[in-house]
């Protein structure tokens, strides 16, 4: 490999790739996708008709050093790097430096709206485009969405810009072919093809529904579209697992049908307007369900319901979910994003399971936006008190008033405070731990041992395997079933 100077390789570092780093060694970077037939016979003349509307993007940001000379950039920004090789270098001499970055997006409308990666333009405060003409624009930041790492640019032109529509993500295919198009390492203009290899990925963000592809994706090409092959983007190439940080063929890319909704709210508001239920959930799993004496692992479970639409309505912890506007639920991160797409302001209908029967409620959303910022209470380890019970792998004693204060709950909290964890139990394995406030039983509240040893018999009465447990942490609440056998 040849070398490079260090401007070129702090850039190329730089490059606007998001990089998430997994416990075993490995990096996310951008994705793609495509089709299950034989391969065509040429991409040419798709690489032909796309090209146009697939821009170049560099950032550049000047970042003041404060007076220690170390200069202030955000964590996880992609100027980062650049900094991390100049204090390196030795250099900095506690004046303002200027930093560029690269990354990849495309064109939604002829009159200049393109599309790319948070973090490609995160922290710039010079946005420049380049289109495959060689025509250089500067571009303005309409807004952008964390969530999704999704931004919105806008350039001002003298004529119509060639542009390209989004497709519909939900009709891929494992199988189908699809083709990247982006700025990899810097070296301008590339296209590579590939297969959708998988669907409905999750990495790390609420709203996740990721693409995988096999096409080449490399530093550079985040933001750059993923197209079927009609030409029309079907996601955003937004981050690849990699041991190296190039392509091994493992990338992934933000379907178009949570993009489309993103960049119409971002260019009708300039942020973004998602609806809000008001419930802390879970998923079903199979041994909650068994608990819970449901027929089948589906839905979301509610396990706390603080004031807001769904309490307004008549929601209550250990509702299970199961439709949404008409529509099924499947589990906790399909809820999540059909309430996202729901208008705000508007009735909902919501069918919960609750006691074994149905029940159909109107919730009016709210904002998720405005209901974001809540405090919760952190936890602290609760000291060891004498009056203990020994059940299912847990250490366990009524919540007292010293109790309370060193959880930091509130006077009207009640249960069982779990003071130790068997390694070896199942209570452990489900991530039970010293701290942790037991609420509920067969839901059920329990406020004395003597309590939950009555839920536990009457399970067994019941001739149930598991008994569903409410446990709080730090004022975070969720459902376990642990067994009883």
């Amino acid at each position: 490999m040849p070398d490079l100077t260090p401007s070129i390789r702090s850039a190329l570092r730089s490059s606007t790739l998001l990089a998430l780093v997994l416990g075993f060694g490995l990096s996310l970077v951008p994705a793609h996708e495509a089709e299950a037939f034989g391969a065509p016979e040429s991409f040419a003349e798709l690489a032909d008709q796309i090209s146009p509307s697939v821009v170049n993007i560099t950032t550049s940001a000047l970042i003041a050093a404060p007076a220690d000379g170390m200069p202030m950039v955000p964590e996880g920004s992609p100027f980062q790097d650049f900094f991390d090789d100049f204090n390196n270098r030795g250099g900095g001499n506690g004046g303002p430096q200027r930093s560029e970055a690269l990354g990849s997006g495309f064109v939604v409308s002829e009159d200049g709206y393109i599309v790319t990666n948070n973090h490609v333009i995160e922290g710039a405060d010079e946005i420049s485009i380049e289109f495959f003409s060689g025509v250089k624009l500067p571009a303005k930041l309409v807004g952008t969405d964390p969530k999704t790492d999704i931004a919105l640019l806008k350039v001002e032109s003298d004529t119509p810009l060639p542009f390209v529509t989004f497709g519909n993500s939900d009709l891929m295919r494992v199988g189908d072919w699809v083709m990247a198009m982006g700025n990899p390492l810097g070296q301008g203009f590339s296209v590579s093809a590939g297969i959708v290899s998988a669907r409905g990925r999750e990495l790390s963000g609420t709203y996740d529904d990721y693409l995988q592809t096999d096409a080449a994706i490399n530093r550079g090409n985040s933001g750059g579209p993923l197209f079927n092959m009609d030409g029309q983007v079907i996601g955003v190439n937004t981050a690849i697992l990699s041991p190296n940080g190039g392509s091994i063929g493992i990338g992934f890319s933000m379907a178009s049908n949570v993009v489309t909704k993103v960049v119409d709210q971002l260019k009708e508001f300039g942020e973004t307007r998602r609806g809000w239920l008001g419930v802390r959930i879970q998923d079903v799993t199979p041994d909650v369900a068994e608990a819970m004496g449901l027929e089948e692992a589906k839905g979301a479970l509610v396990t706390d319901v603080p004031d807001g639409p769904a309490k307004e309505a008549g929601v209550t912890a250990g509702d299970v979910i199961t439709m949404f506007a008409g529509q099924p639920v499947g589990d906790a991160g399909d809820l999540t994003r059909r309430v996202a797409d729901a208008p705000i302001g508007e009735a909902v209908p919501v069918i919960v399971q609750r006691e074994g029967k149905t029940e159909t409620l109107q919730v009016t959303l709210g904002r998720r936006e405005e209901a974001e910022a809540a405090p919760i209470p952190a936890a602290s380890p609760a000291p060891a008190e004498p009056k203990e019970l020994q059940s299912l792998g847990l250490t366990l004693t009524p919540l007292n008033e010293e109790l309370r204060g060193g959880l930091g709950l509130d006077a009207g909290a009640e249960g069982l405070v779990v003071t130790a964890v068997d390694q070896a139990s199942e209570a452990f394995t489900k991530g039970l731990r010293e701290g942790d406030l037991i609420t509920e039983a067969g839901q059920q509240k329990i406020v004395r041992l003597q309590d939950l040893e009555n839920r536990i018999a009457e399970a067994k009465g019941a001739g149930r395997k598991s008994l569903l447990l409410l446990v709080r942490r730090g004022g975070d609440p969720r459902f376990v079933a642990l067994s009883i056998e």
